[in-house]
């Protein structure tokens, strides 16, 4: 009866003959466990049954058959605060939802907590899965839902797998699901888990291979983003210590963790708030999750040393400036605000390039420099706006007053109204007993450059146009009147006139701003500017990184002038640094650019080499397969990135693979890439 079946497929009955038999085992013991009998403990793994009695210990209600599941809001948030989780994930789950469809099963991500961020899979298994909240939003800690590949990864810290009657509540006895740990690279804490379910019919004993091997990918992932994290937070602290000169700097990045930190700091900390401190090291959390000082480590910390760095205004982390002072005061606002006001930084010539179009915004910005007015500098991320904002300024009546850069986007709704005009004595719980002043007055005689004014919410932009109009100002908590001096300058990467056409900024404000507009250009239009603009980065940076400049090989420059720029001028500088910092014998090729300049969708002509001995080159169906079969060695098959050396799209490679009958990986083909056996388990 059984002749005509395959290898493979005698093979998969008989691991699920021995599954259901070792299932009814254990649903045999688990009816002895619940009604408190003698329980025969054979059958059953001991990670199961120490998660049965925590679970009867939480007094979990045994008919549960669906997880608890947080509303969208609730839900959108928390994506947000797992944002860099996410995106590590996302090749992994891009690949799975190519690699899992026909499986009947399904990978998700969840948070610390157990909360299910993001799932994809089969079609079928992700409806299914819906039923019982295995799916966005679904809280599948242990206390929740009983045992579960989740909630029990999460309470014993180590993968594991749940099959069928080992679950400890009713409902949900018909899956199978396999759990593994991610964990942060810095600390080694658990961030997620990484799941792997199907109904127990589906199931096979790989899934928790499979977890273990794709929960390290998105791992390496999570190092790979931290390192360019950490390394983006150190330059900022070099950069801070010229501004900064005898104080102690330390970089502290968005979870809180040393980053970097200048000689001096430990020492100077120390003496500045008069206590002993434990040695500070790289990777320490500094900061708890609200961006507190952990008062046990630190007590006594002054929140005003504390800076937020910010990149394409989002705070990326923070800056403690201790200040190298005898008195352990923080460093006043006004001598902050006014080291931003460098001459060197505040001058049309510090903005390089020869195209038409920067030098007619160039022209503009000068013509109105002088006149005492609010001008608006509109451009996308990147472009270079705050050069623009600091050199009208540097041009302008109030040039030896302060410059007080201020991204309205960088702060809570919350804290935004202190944050611009200051608050009185006693205005909030945990408000300065002494009041604070906010940026307005800091600026007082000078210049006021608000970054993402689109940004600033609806409720305060009346406050903005009084200022404009009647240069008069109000402390949060206070009626008295304060009078400032202060030039408007608003930078945004939004259309505003959409933005009022949506209700979400004042056509009045608008108006009142937009009378000296002006538009800086991104630098895919900026012709001829690119070379000037390497020519520019190339030795500062290099110096910084003590590092000869760099040459780019002629096929690397004809990528980077193919190449759209999304994020415009940092960008470029961005990838002259990576260039530096990777080139061999101060030569930058291909290898040295980022995937998406080398091999992008315009590197159509960017051929796969093949090797005269290279088993790829003696498949059937010419050089064209062979190039394809190498490509998705390189990759290590992954479809996308193997789409992308080979310059095509995703369906054109689908299209060729078709027709060289070239199938696409099971599943489980990937522990084979990680030199496991596929029938290891």
């Amino acid at each position: 009866m059984t002749d005509h079946l395959s290898m493979d497929e005698r093979k998969l009955r008989t691991t699920f003959q021995v599954l259901d038999a070792r299932d009814f085992e254990v649903s045999k013991a688990w009816e002895h466990f619940v009604s408190g009998s003698t329980l025969d403990r054979s059958p059953v793994r001991e990670v199961v049954i120490k998660s049965w009695q925590r679970c009867r210990h939480s007094k979990v209600n045994l008919a549960v058959d669906v997880a608890p599941q947080l509303d969208s809001d609730i839900l959108g948030s928390l994506r947000r605060k797992n944002r860099e989780l996410l995106q590590a994930a996302a090749p992994t789950l891009s690949e799975a939802a190519d690699v899992l469809a026909g499986t009947n099963s399904l990978m998700l991500i969840t948070d610390p907590k157990g909360i299910v961020l993001d799932s994809v899979g089969d079609r079928k298994a992700v409806h299914a899965g819906m039923d019982i909240a295995l799916s966005q939003g679904g809280q599948w800690q242990e206390g929740n839902a009983g045992t579960n590949g989740i909630g029990t990864a999460l309470a014993i810290g180590q993968a594991v797998m749940v099959h069928a009657g080992e679950h400890y509540c009713e409902g949900i006895k018909g899956w199978s699901c396999a759990g593994a740990p991610i964990h942060d690279p810095v600390d080694g804490s658990i961030i997620g888990i990484l799941d792997i379910s199907a109904k127990k019919q589906e199931s096979s004993t790989q899934m928790l291979a499979l977890a273990v091997v794709a929960a390290s990918q998105i791992e390496q992932a999570l190092m790979r983003q931290t390192e360019a994290q950490q390394l983006r937070l150190m330059e900022m602290g070099l950069e801070h210590s010229q501004r900064h000169s005898g104080d102690g700097l330390i970089a502290i990045d968005a979870k809180g963790r040393i980053a970097y930190m200048s000689r001096l700091a430990q020492r100077m900390l120390g003496e500045r708030i008069d206590s002993a401190l434990p040695e500070l090291k790289r990777g320490m959390r500094l900061l708890d999750s609200s961006g507190r000082p952990m008062r046990e480590l630190v007590p006594d910390l002054p929140r005003d040393w504390l800076r937020p760095l910010l990149a394409d205004g989002d705070v990326t982390g923070h800056l403690l400036v201790i200040p190298a002072r005898s008195v352990a005061r923080p460093v006043p606002a006004t001598r902050a605000v006014a080291d931003e006001a460098d001459p060197a930084r505040s001058q049309f010539d510090s903005i390089v390039g020869v195209s038409d179009g920067i030098r007619h915004t160039i022209a503009q910005a000068k013509q109105i420099a002088a006149l005492n007015v609010p001008v608006l500098i509109e451009g996308e991320t990147g472009v270079g706006k705050e050069l623009f904002a600091r050199a009208i300024h540097g041009q302008s009546a109030v040039a030896r007053g302060p410059f007080v850069p201020f991204n309205c986007g960088a702060v809570s709704r919350e804290m935004l109204a202190s944050e611009l005009f200051g608050y009185a004595k006693g205005a909030f719980t945990g408000a300065n007993t002494e009041g604070r002043i906010g940026r307005f007055e800091q600026a007082d005689g000078g210049t006021l450059c608000l970054d993402e004014i689109g940004e600033l919410q609806l409720e305060l932009q009346p406050y903005l146009l009084r200022v404009l109009e009647e240069g008069v100002i109000y402390r949060v908590g206070d009626n008295v009147p304060r009078r400032v001096n202060v030039r408007i300058l608003a930078m945004t990467n939004r259309d505003l006139r959409a933005e009022v056409a949506a209700g979400r900024f004042r056509l009045d404000l608008y108006h009142r701003l937009s009378v000296t507009a002006i538009e800086v250009p991104p630098l895919r239009q900026r012709t001829g500017d690119l070379e000037c603009l390497i020519d520019y980065f190339n030795p500062r940076v290099a110096d910084r990184h003590d590092r000869e400049p760099v040459r780019f090989t002629a096929e690397a420059m004809a990528r980077l002038k193919a190449y759209s720029w999304p994020g415009n001028v940092r960008e470029l500088r961005n990838v002259v640094e990576r260039g530096i910092l990777f080139a061999q014998d101060g030569i930058a090729d291909l290898a040295c650019l980022p995937r998406e300049i080398a091999f992008g969708e315009q590197a159509v002509e960017l051929p796969i080499p093949v090797y005269p001995n290279d088993p790829a080159s003696q498949d059937a169906g010419g050089p064209d397969q062979a190039a394809i079969n190498r490509a998705m060695r390189v990759a290590g098959g992954n479809l996308s990135a193997a789409a992308a050396i080979l310059g095509i799209s995703r369906s054109t490679l689908y299209r060729k693979m078709n027709h060289y009958g070239l199938k696409r990986s099971n599943p489980f083909d990937l522990l084979s890439r990680f030199g496991m056996p596929a029938g290891e388990s």
